[in-house]
């Protein structure tokens, strides 16, 4: 039950965001479409409670707690910046707002990957306090070695982010040639 909430919850956030941006451009309905985006953390609130009442009613620590804990730190440190950054393109795509910056090159690029970087840490840091919480709501009962097998994995997932911030750190991007010979090129893919 617990990975079809998940998906639900995945799917969920992908149709209200689609629903949202699509009342906020398409239809020209700004506040109806705001409204409709901020229900976006309900989901995981359900999320979190159904969880919760699934390891109070006695199930078993297993890695689908484990996966739900790493999908809130996820959705807590990334859902806002995904929804900021599609909202952009979709006011440049359909209502002709302005074209978004790409993430640029460089020490501009470093710098942005190190800011996500920062972003993987609240997450993991959000899914660590989780699963910690869960492992001594257990406490003795259970075998909570699932739970501690996510814990070490969401560190590890911090480590393998900062290997990639410092590899932009230690080896920059170099702009493509059209960005050398037209000062106004941006980069807008990710």
């Amino acid at each position: 039950m617990i990975v079809a909430l998940i998906i639900a919850c995945e799917v969920g956030f992908w149709v209200l965001l689609a629903a949202g941006l699509a009342l906020r451009y398409l239809a020209k309905l700004p506040r109806l479409g705001a409204a409709v985006l901020l229900c976006e953390p309900l989901m995981e609130l359900v999320l979190l409670v159904v969880t919760t009442l699934d390891l109070k009613n006695g199930a078993e620590p297993d890695w689908k707690h484990g996966l739900a804990a790493l999908y809130i730190g996820y959705t807590v440190a990334f859902g806002h910046y995904t929804v900021k950054w599609l909202d952009g393109h979709a006011a440049y795509r359909l209502a002709g707002g302005p074209k978004p910056a790409g993430a640029g090159y460089g020490r501009v690029r470093a710098l942005h990957e190190w800011k996500l970087w920062v972003r993987t840490v609240i997450a993991a840091a959000v899914a660590l306090a989780l699963l910690q919480v869960a492992i001594w709501y257990v406490g003795d009962a259970g075998d909570v070695s699932s739970l501690q097998a996510w814990q070490f994995g969401a560190l590890r997932v911090v480590g393998i982010h900062a290997l990639v911030a410092a590899a932009y750190t230690i080896w920059p991007s170099k702009a493509p040639a059209a960005a050398a010979e037209d000062p106004s090129y941006v980069r807008t893919e990710r």
